[in-house]
């Protein structure tokens, strides 16, 4: 039996804490902060825990 391969996009998306929550980054966080008030840019620092609707997909695509 071959061994399961983990998303590779969602691997770089989603991380699993050590209690076994998934956590994502908000949307716009990536680029044109310029844009943005220092408050918006400082909210979007912090990581989210992922729906929980979606989090057996989540789990399943990073082989969990």
């Amino acid at each position: 039996m071959p061994k399961n391969k983990t998303h590779s996009g969602a691997k770089k998306r989603f991380r699993v804490t050590g209690s076994g929550k998934i956590m994502r980054q908000r949307a716009r966080h990536v680029h044109k902060f310029q844009e943005r008030s220092s408050s918006d840019a400082r909210r979007l620092v912090n990581d989210v825990v992922v729906a929980p609707a979606d989090t057996k997909a989540v789990k399943r695509l990073l082989g969990k």
